[in-house]
């Protein structure tokens, strides 16, 4: 009983601020969500990042082997999924990378950060980043056909990344007026990715649900065996382990049927991807929440 009251404290939260973003799309009141997410990805989100990163007790050794597992375990996802789309004959354009990437922001940090601490926090950044930079790159190249190196280094989710991983590695600290200014910014990130969540899958069209519950089902399953794999693999600590785990099961993200519907893949198929994936995670994660905390 008590596991689960931690998991449902845990769980709980998260899912309750994206159903308040749905149910305030579904009752008619307006939801600016252009501005919202452009505010979270653009100045939040990379502060929460960096202050998170420069803050961390954690050692950098370890941060360095939970990068290397995190690597590995997104090679491998791609490498599967990859396998996936070819025998299920889908198209490339449409299936592949809403299938490798999951949704690491809007789920994976607030998780981490409720069911793990700042540590656990620590680590779920470091794992977003890796999974944003490859998301930007080589994901957008998946659905476009051309990623630009250039462009993602002027992402300022990127920036956060790597000046806190810095500050981290050289034990600098920024003043404590702009800390707590840059903090203070970043908390808004968490709040606002969840009820963003919930607002962008109340607007979705989904479509194919069918086939799209298959394949949400299998790439849960196939994260959630190759996270626990190099989580084993790499001989991470609980926590680190747990972390990589809960990250590379979350669920499609909204941000793939966002780049489907810029890139003229089939956006409808994506939003019932997302869908399907994110009642899913409903009662997976909180499943294997309690496995693994």
């Amino acid at each position: 009983m008590t596991i689960l009251l931690t998991v449902l404290n845990v769980s709980a939260p998260v899912f309750l601020l994206a159903a308040i973003g749905f149910a305030w799309v579904k009752l008619g009141f307006d939801y600016p969500l252009d501005f919202v997410t452009r505010t979270a990805m653009t100045v939040s989100l990379p502060c929460l990042i960096f202050v998170a990163l420069m803050e961390t007790e954690i050692e950098p050794e370890a941060l360095t082997t939970v990068s290397l597992a995190a690597v590995a375990a997104y090679a491998a996802v791609t490498v599967v999924m990859l396998a996936v789309v070819r025998l299920g004959d889908l198209s490339m354009r449409t299936y592949l990378a809403p299938l490798i990437f999951g949704n690491t922001g809007n789920l994976g940090l607030p998780l981490a950060l409720f069911a793990f601490g700042d540590e656990g926090l620590g680590y779920a950044v470091v794992i977003f980043g890796i999974m944003a930079v490859y998301s930007f790159t080589i994901g957008v190249w998946m659905v476009s056909g051309g990623g630009s190196l250039t462009k993602v280094l002027k992402e300022p989710l990127v920036a956060g990344t790597v000046l806190g991983a810095m500050f981290l590695w050289q034990g600098w600290r920024t003043p404590v007026f702009l800390t707590n200014t840059l903090d203070l910014l970043g908390q808004m990130a968490i709040p606002l990715m969840l009820l963003t969540l919930g607002v962008a899958i109340a607007r979705l069209t989904p479509g194919r649900l069918g086939l799209a519950s298959a394949l949400a089902a299998v790439k849960m399953a196939v994260c959630i065996a190759i996270g626990w794999l190099m989580g084993w693999a790499f001989g991470l600590p609980d926590i680190a382990f747990a972390v990589l785990v809960i990250q590379i099961a979350t669920p499609i993200a909204v941000t793939s049927y966002l780049l489907a519907q810029k890139y003229g893949a089939d956006a409808e198929a994506v939003a019932g991807l997302v869908v399907a994936s994110t009642l899913l995670s409903v009662v997976v994660l909180p499943v294997l929440l309690a496995l693994v905390m």
